[in-house]
């Protein structure tokens, strides 16, 4: 049982794996894919939790201030108001 446990640990974190280092070419989030397949195969394998232990820590975002948006709603305000 534990033999097939590690076969299928090893398919879906190889696979996931993979397909993380072609999505880090295209435009997706190949980094969180790619992870994800370290952290299942991490598991079953020694080298991957390995790995995973020396893997930086993911930063956090800055929040860029954002204007408010021109959408519908000031335009119907200004309707309203009497405002061209």
């Amino acid at each position: 049982m534990k033999h097939n446990r590690r076969i299928v640990v090893a398919v879906m974190g190889g696979t996931l794996l993979a397909l993380g280092i072609v999505l880090i070419v295209l435009p997706a989030r190949g980094f969180l894919v790619l992870s994800t397949g370290l952290a299942i195969l991490a598991v079953g394998f020694l080298w991957a939790r390995r790995w995973r232990s020396q893997a930086p820590a993911p930063t956090p975002r800055k929040r860029v201030p954002q204007s408010p948006r021109s959408g519908i709603l000031p335009s119907l305000s200004s309707v309203r108001s009497g405002n061209p």
